[in-house]
């Protein structure tokens, strides 16, 4: 066990899973439900502010229409959610009623984010919520975004919550679902599993730790991780816990030792490099070798052309961009001076050389390290 740590912060972000709120089942648990939003309306009171991303409108519409078998087809799961939005909201306006908290309904798709304007109207949104003392209930719009239900990279609630956590600028996030956090091996098949209290870095060891989708759920450990990647990135702490433990959001404000622990990879930064990180906007890739990715990564420089040896996609200046290194991993994005075209032409040469081969020059490097965030 590691040594429990006070984490200086007055706005988290409380992720809630499928597998939580249904207590294992087919339908919305509402003790369970009761049970959380009590602390979390301890947490309010207290003065701090919580926004809930909430899984649980596909279970809630299949109760409300009394159906029992499962269906994965896209359309019917939509309008199960579409049913189930409603149920879900009423029952969390309810339990917050009781203490006296109003609560906002907010439907985000990816399409809302990967625009600039969109992203800064959102977090505008949600901020303005906080403000008048709303706990906003985020949930993915079900009904029209399909790569949540399809089972994209970025459709699932455990990646919303880490997108949320960017978004408003919080300090914790907290996923809490039906596992204790994330295990040396699967603890459901192997009894020897240790649970892993501290994750310092998010390596490819910790990545091949991650398992699939359990339960009902359309996120897994391995979306978890991914959320905690991009949050711990942002400079937030991110915790996977068992939201079935007694009081575990007190317990983890306290500064109680409690499931998985992930801290900041880095400080906090401007809104600009935030929106940059979440990966919404990226319009291509750029390939880069071992000698850039230690100057990134260890020397704070700009990416120049001579350590490009491959550009992917169609982009154009000005554009968001990955660079990955041979493997394909994510080591940094930014702002490409130059557009894939003109990549192409330079990538490996020198920066002198780079008006000779295009005719005219945007500068030496193709992303500036001011424009530049390193994972």
């Amino acid at each position: 066990m590691i040594k429990a740590e006070k984490i200086p912060y007055r706005r988290l972000v409380v992720k809630l899973g499928t597998n939580l709120l249904t207590a294992g089942g087919d339908r919305l648990d509402l003790d369970v439900m009761a049970t959380l939003v009590g602390q979390v309306a301890r947490l309010h009171h207290q003065g701090l502010e919580v926004i809930i991303v909430s899984s649980g409108a596909i279970a809630a519409g299949r109760q409300k229409l009394g159906l029992t078998k499962e269906r994965k087809d896209i359309p019917f799961r939509q309008v199960m959610a579409a049913v189930g939005q409603n149920a879900l909201m009423h029952s969390y306006e309810q339990l917050f009623g009781w203490h006296g908290i109003t609560v906002a309904q907010t439907l985000l798709t990816r399409a809302d984010l990967s625009d600039r304007l969109g992203y800064l109207n959102a977090r505008n949104t949600l901020l303005a919520l906080l403000e008048l003392g709303v706990v906003p209930i985020v949930n993915e719009n079900d009904v029209v975004a399909v790569d949540e239900l399809e089972g994209a990279t970025f459709g699932d609630n455990d990646n919303l919550s880490g997108m949320v956590t960017n978004l408003v600028d919080a300090a914790l996030l907290v996923l809490l679902g039906d596992i204790a956090g994330l295990f040396t091996a699967d603890p459901t098949r192997d009894k020897s599993a240790q649970l892993i209290s501290r994750v310092d870095r998010i390596d490819a060891q910790i990545e091949r730790l991650a398992g699939g989708t359990r339960g009902r759920g359309s996120g897994g450990m391995g979306t978890k991780i991914q959320a905690a990647r991009l949050a711990t990135a942002s400079g937030a702490t991110v915790i996977i816990a068992d939201g079935r433990e007694r009081d575990v959001l007190l317990r983890l404000v306290a500064g109680e030792s409690i499931g998985t622990l992930f801290p900041p990879a880095t400080s906090k930064m401007e809104s600009r490099k935030r929106w940059m990180l979440t990966g919404l906007a990226t319009r291509g890739r750029l390939v880069v070798d071992e000698g850039a990715v230690v100057v990134l990564r260890e020397q704070n420089k700009s990416l120049l052309p001579a350590g490009i040896r491959g550009v992917e996609g169609d982009f154009e200046r000005g554009d968001a961009v990955d660079i990955v290194d041979a493997q394909g991993e994510r080591i940094a994005c930014g702002i490409s001076n130059y557009s894939s075209k003109e990549v192409a032409k330079i990538k490996g040469a020198r920066s002198d050389k780079i008006v000779s081969l295009l005719g005219y020059g945007y500068g030496d490097e193709v992303v500036h390290r001011n424009n530049l965030v390193v994972l």
